[in-house]
């Protein structure tokens, strides 16, 4: 399976992005209290191998930056289903985060190079997607929206779809992102699985964002988690 994102930037910059501790921090996951920092050289350096523009990850995952036209193509090549039997229980959801991942590469690449972001995250269960119940849903990448979203007035674009996430651009937040993650209930899932990530830049007042926003993920999820 690949996932591929292009960027409108050269594949020295992409690369850079990759491979640069700091930088990895403005897009890869979010922030949680000790543990980030681990976590990207854990995946990224401890067991990764660089040859050339590609990196093979120690789980067998390989990313590849190519120049094409407009910029680079990141394309993201899972490790097949197998090859990594620890992992197996959990590879759909390492698939739902790395494009979740990828598409904030590109976002920090293009829209705040070299800017550090503070993040909020949430995640619990629950039948109903945020992308529906803010509104979201039926949306077209690159559409303007402006819109009450969780108590605050702002006005954004769709950054991306997928399957199951969304990922929309907040004014209101230094210019940040907001990325909607939801797995209906099903055999693997049977309470369903839903997740936000708040990318917060500039001088955003991250704890009143963060009180808005956890009322409403307590309102309308269970099992909350907020980092």
């Amino acid at each position: 399976m690949k996932i591929v994102v292009t960027i409108a930037a050269p594949v020295a910059t992409v690369w850079d992005a990759l491979r640069d501790r700091d930088k990895i921090r403005h897009w890869h996951g979010w922030e949680y209290e000790g543990g980030l920092d681990e976590e990207i050289e854990q995946i990224y350096f401890t067991r990764a191998v660089e040859e050339g523009t590609t990196l093979r990850l120690g789980n067998g995952d390989e990313f590849a930056v190519e120049a094409v036209e407009g910029g680079s193509r990141v394309t993201l090549t899972r490790a097949p289903l197998g090859a990594d039997p620890d992992w197996d229980a959990y590879y759909d959801d390492v698939t739902e985060g790395w494009t979740t991942f990828l598409h904030q590469l590109r976002f920090a690449v293009e829209r705040h190079p070299g800017d550090a972001r503070h993040t909020l995250f949430f995640s619990g269960t629950g039948p109903t997607s945020p992308i529906t119940e803010l509104g979201l849903d039926h949306r077209t990448v690159g559409t303007t929206v402006e819109l009450d979203l969780v108590g605050q007035r702002i006005k954004g674009e769709i950054w991306y779809t997928s399957e199951h996430q969304l990922g929309l651009t907040v004014d209101a937040w230094g210019n940040g992102l907001l990325v909607l993650n939801h797995i209906p209930p099903g055999i693997k899932k049977p309470d369903g699985a839903t997740m936000a990530i708040l990318s917060l830049y500039a001088d955003t007042d991250r704890a009143e964002v963060e009180g808005r926003w956890s009322k409403w993920w307590a309102e309308h999820y269970t099992a909350n988690d907020r980092r």
